[in-house]
C-alpha cells in the first residue's frame, strides 16, 4: 500500500478485518514499513483480541481494551498524533464508525488488494471465530 511516501499514519484494524486476512502477523509486519502505529480495535472482550493476536504473533502498538470501537478510535487519535488515521473494517457499520470519529475508512478487501495481502479462506475464518468465542477463557 502506498501512503504517498509519508509514514505518518496510524492504522487500526477492526478484529473482524484482521481475521479476514490469511497471515495477520505478516500484515502487521508489512504495515509497519509504511505506518507509524498499527493496532486492533473491537467490541469483543479484551481476552478475545489478546488471544487472537497472541496466536498469530501480532505485535500491536495499541488495542481497544475494555472500550468499544468508537471510544477506542477517539482515544487512539488523541494519543497517536499522526497526519492520517486509517480504520480497516469489513462493513457499513465500520465505515460509519470511521466517519463518526474522523478516521479514513478502508474496506479490508481494498486494503488487501492495495498492499498485496492475502485474504483468508472460509475454513480459517470459521476455525478462528469458533476458537475466539469460547466462554471458558479466563
Amino acid at each position: 500500500m502506498d501512503s504517498g511516501g509519508s509514514t505518518d499514519m496510524t492504522l487500526a484494524f477492526e478484529l473482524k478485518a484482521l481475521k479476514a486476512l490469511a497471515d495477520p502477523n505478516d500484515v502487521f509486519n508489512n504495515a509497519r514499513q509504511w505506518t507509524e502505529y498499527v493496532g486492533v480495535v473491537s467490541e469483543k472482550p479484551t481476552y478475545v483480541v489478546t488471544n487472537f493476536t497472541r496466536k498469530h504473533r501480532v505485535r500491536q502498538d495499541f488495542f481497544s481494551g475494555p472500550r468499544g470501537v468508537e471510544e477506542s478510535l477517539e482515544n487512539i487519535a488523541q494519543q497517536f498524533d499522526t497526519e492520517r488515521h486509517v480504520f480497516v473494517g469489513v462493513d457499513e457499520e465500520d465505515e460509519a464508525m470511521a466517519e463518526t470519529t474522523g478516521w479514513e475508512f478502508l474496506h479490508v478487501e481494498d486494503a488487501a488488494d492495495a498492499a498485496g495481502w492475502i485474504l483468508a479462506t472460509g475454513d480459517e475464518e470459521t476455525e478462528t471465530t469458533e476458537e475466539s468465542s469460547r466462554d471458558d477463557w479466563p
